[in-house]
């Protein structure tokens, strides 16, 4: 019942568009201001147990939400299925359920090009290396303010293309120096309503942590207001993690009941920095492995033995 439940909630948020495919070489930049490139998703979802589907009329968009339980983290693909190469991405990937992802793609005739990151996490080891060494030509990306290695180093407003279909970059520090936030494309031929892979800037009624990895709670709240609370109201907000169970809210759900976000900044900076949270159990393990975020040579030593 549980699993028909969330079937039929995400069935209802369903929404349409079209599509076409235009992969990068590891040389190219992505371009911040192209307008001759676009793109657009048909979308379908697991969320843990529970499999839904979003399907749009032309059955071109594809999209899955994927969970790992260790570290409660969602990994998030992507894929534009109406191209013969049928290219996908993978947000947030985790080590531990790398080969369930490919295993998923393979399934689906996908055509893996990115395997993205939001951010260096701390609390487990991305699964870009992992992947990379399964599927060579994947290309693993994260942001150039995070000072992590990737083969494609981004900022803010560039755009990141599969098919006729992009990912907007917006930055979004304040959990970490590095922060941003995937936003799918505003436009005529973009999916409704949009959607927001935040992170952990903006958790379902929550936020990440601002204590370590050049934190700060000032940037976060000035970040979550400006570069997220601005998108529209009926913006998807699907976070990197959940510890509640829930899968998915919109940027006008938590400008109403997020109980740290809706405050004043003050307000907002006392709460954050009384939180008395343990130190991360993964963080000595995991930031130095996503420091070379899908570049480390895995075959020549194990993620262990990085170190900064």
């Amino acid at each position: 019942m549980l699993a028909m439940n969330l079937i039929r909630c995400c069935l209802s948020l369903a929404r349409r568009s079209p599509s076409h495919f235009l992969n990068l070489s590891s040389s190219q930049t992505l371009a911040s201001s192209s307008s001759s490139r676009s793109k657009l998703i048909t979308f379908q979802t697991m969320v843990s147990r529970a499999y839904t589907t979003r399907s749009h009329p032309s059955g071109k968009l594809l999209f899955r939400q994927l969970f790992e339980k260790d570290s409660s983290t969602y990994t998030y693909l992507l894929a534009d299925v109406s191209h013969p190469d049928k290219p996908a991405l993978l947000i947030d990937p985790v080590d531990k359920t790398a080969e369930r992802d490919l295993s998923l793609v393979k399934e689906l005739g996908l055509k893996l090009i990115y395997a993205m990151n939001t951010h260096v996490h701390a609390d487990h080891i991305t699964g870009t290396g992992l992947i990379k060494t399964k599927v060579p030509a994947v290309k693993s990306v994260i942001s150039e303010a995070s000072k992590s290695k990737a083969d494609l180093l981004i900022q803010a407003g560039d755009k990141i293309y599969f098919g006729d279909l992009f990912l907007e970059v917006r930055s979004t520090p304040g959990h970490t120096l590095g922060c941003v936030t995937y936003v799918t494309g505003d436009g005529p031929d973009q999916p409704q309503p949009r959607m927001a892979f935040t992170g952990d800037a903006l958790l379902i009624r929550g936020c990440g942590r601002t204590d370590f990895q050049g934190g700060s709670s000032h940037e976060l709240y000035k970040s979550v207001h400006s570069q997220i609370f601005t998108l529209p109201k009926d913006t998807l907000i699907y976070p990197a993690h959940d510890y509640k169970g829930f899968t998915v809210s919109t940027v006008g759900e938590e400008m109403l009941y997020n109980p740290r976000l809706t405050r004043d900044e003050e307000t907002f900076r006392n709460i954050m920095e009384n939180l008395s949270l343990p130190y991360p159990k993964m963080i000595d393990l995991a930031v130095p492995a996503n420091m070379v975020c899908g570049l480390q040579d895995l075959s020549a030593k194990p993620v262990e033995a990085i170190s900064n």
